[in-house]
């Protein structure tokens, strides 16, 4: 790896292009590096991943309404939509549309944490979905797949590593927008300039707030990823027709780095693969077993295992939680959201709730992506009077942890101490989470299937669970052809709600 320096230039200083970051991405997406066995296999993990959390959320209200509006995009030879048959197709930006609201609605798929939050495996509906309607035409196979997610997932984690948004407000899709033009541009072996362009475009249009993750947090949190999928199709398909954009987007003297981040003395460094370098991030990035916020996964194991050493729940005094920077401010009562200790707050402010979630999860011993966030669970007596003992404070410890470089230290846990109305205590801390990589169970090609078979048990039938895995782990051999196939059918005449409705425009 090389790391790459970045600054604001003013408008009489001379930058060369290929000095820009944005060049750099479109280098690395543009050159046909070896395809790493180990990321490649990675890459069949988490299209299983992303199929499993996007069936287990089909009719949730988002969903349904992104589906709806994708359907109002019939095309001929186009994408596929999850759930719906394989032999019709849709729009490549509608698509992606709905495949990315899917799997991001349950936030129970893939992270990776550093400077930024990212979950990049948003990236990989759009860049399916553009190999569904563009893959016979442009003779793609398994091969140009695999690297296009692998570019996207390379671009994101790199970005992450180097620039963070959240200080200023900025939520992480403005690191996803490009990471996605970036990966369907290696899909389809545009050119470096090309590239270059759509990036640009992508980087401009994808700027948004963190108020979509603040306070009562609505569904725009699932459509925000597919919003950039989209975002990222019609930037790739402007640049193919020879369009420009604003240039230079990062170091320009009123662009990003200038005013939407550290200012005009911004300066930043992003590692970025060397020229050859097989893309090996997405080992990097680690998935979920449990449907809640990243930074809680440690701790609901923790809870789990704490819970076989309390005999009386109601007994507890208090429950401090000692934690990085980033989990007290963003998920505990650092962020100071009284949103988050309300039993009427919505499923996605409570999966930002890390007292409710490990409140829940010391009692109940099991976490549940639909059970854990019913109205009525959240508002249980009991579970609302231990909930409100809980608060976390920053631990400069964890908080060096949670940036460590080394792989081997770094972590997204806490320390937890509980103590009890008699004076006694119980105190006990977990880094990282049973199902990463260095956890105690991680999480391996069985365990992702395991977890698409229980997540979609009851909604696809047993024989369509078969054809799909066995497609999709037939991945590099694959041509374009096949690629309908990666999308996972249930039966939408009895499970899926699937006619254009006349609610809103489209």
């Amino acid at each position: 790896m090389k790391l790459h320096t970045l600054r604001v230039y003013r408008s009489e200083e001379t930058l060369p292009k290929s000095s820009q970051l944005a060049w750099k991405l479109a280098e690395l997406a543009s050159q046909r590096a070896p395809i790493d066995a180990t990321a490649q296999e990675m890459v069949i993990n988490r299209i299983i991943d992303n199929a499993a959390v996007a069936l287990a959320a089909i009719n949730r209200g988002p969903v349904a309404n992104a589906r709806s509006q994708a359907l109002a995009h019939p095309r001929d030879g186009g994408a596929q939509v999850f759930g719906l048959d394989n032999a019709q197709g849709y729009d490549a930006e509608w698509a992606a549309w709905a495949n990315g609201t899917a799997v991001r609605e349950l936030d129970m798929h893939d992270t990776f944490l550093a400077a930024d939050y990212s979950h990049p495996g948003d990236s990989i509906p759009p860049i399916l979905a553009v190999a569904q309607q563009c893959g016979t035409r442009r003779g793609l196979t398994g091969q140009d797949l695999t690297r296009g997610i692998l570019t996207a997932y390379e671009v994101q984690i790199d970005l992450v590593k180097g620039i963070c948004l959240h200080k200023y407000k900025k939520d992480h899709i403005a690191h996803l927008c490009p990471a996605q033009a970036a990966g369907i541009g290696a899909l389809l072996r545009l050119d470096t300039d090309t590239i270059y362009q759509a990036i640009q475009q992508a980087v401009h249009v994808s700027f948004t707030t963190r108020q979509s993750r603040k306070g009562e947090i609505s569904s725009w949190k699932a459509y925000a990823p597919a919003h950039a999928g989209k975002l990222a199709i019609e930037a790739v398909d402007r640049a193919m027709r020879g369009e420009k954009s604003p240039s230079p987007i990062y170091e320009g003297e009123d662009s990003v780095l200038a005013y939407m981040l550290d200012g005009p003395n911004s300066r930043y460094e992003v590692p970025l693969p060397e020229p050859g370098e097989p893309l090996r991030a997405i080992l990097d990035s680690y998935t979920k077993e449990h449907s809640a916020e990243y930074q809680s996964q440690a701790l609901i194991d923790l809870a789990f295992r704490m819970r076989e050493k309390i005999r009386d729940i109601t007994a507890i005094e208090s429950i401090l939680i000692h934690t990085s920077h980033h989990t007290h401010y963003v998920i505990g009562t650092g962020a100071c959201d009284p949103q988050k200790m309300d039993p009427k707050a919505s499923r996605e402010t409570l999966d930002h709730s890390i007292m409710y979630i490990f409140a829940v999860a010391l009692e109940d011993g099991r976490w549940h992506h639909v059970d854990s966030y019913t109205p009525e669970r959240a508002a249980r007596p009991d579970t609302v009077a231990l909930w409100h003992k809980i608060g976390t404070c920053e631990d400069p410890e964890w908080t060096r942890r949670y940036h460590c470089a080394d792989p081997k230290e770094k972590a997204f846990g806490a320390r937890v101490e509980i103590r009890f109305k008699n004076g006694d205590s119980l105190i006990d801390e977990m880094a990282v989470a049973n199902a990463h990589s260095l956890g105690a169970r991680p999480f391996g090609r069985a365990d992702y299937i395991r977890k698409f078979e229980v997540l979609t048990e009851g909604i696809v039938t047993a024989d369509e669970r078969r054809r799909f895995l066995d497609r999709v782990q037939s991945l590099p051999e694959l041509d374009a052809p096949d690629f309908a196939g990666l999308n996972v059918q249930v039966d939408t005449k009895s499970l899926l709600p699937h006619e254009r409705d006349q609610r809103g425009i489209f």
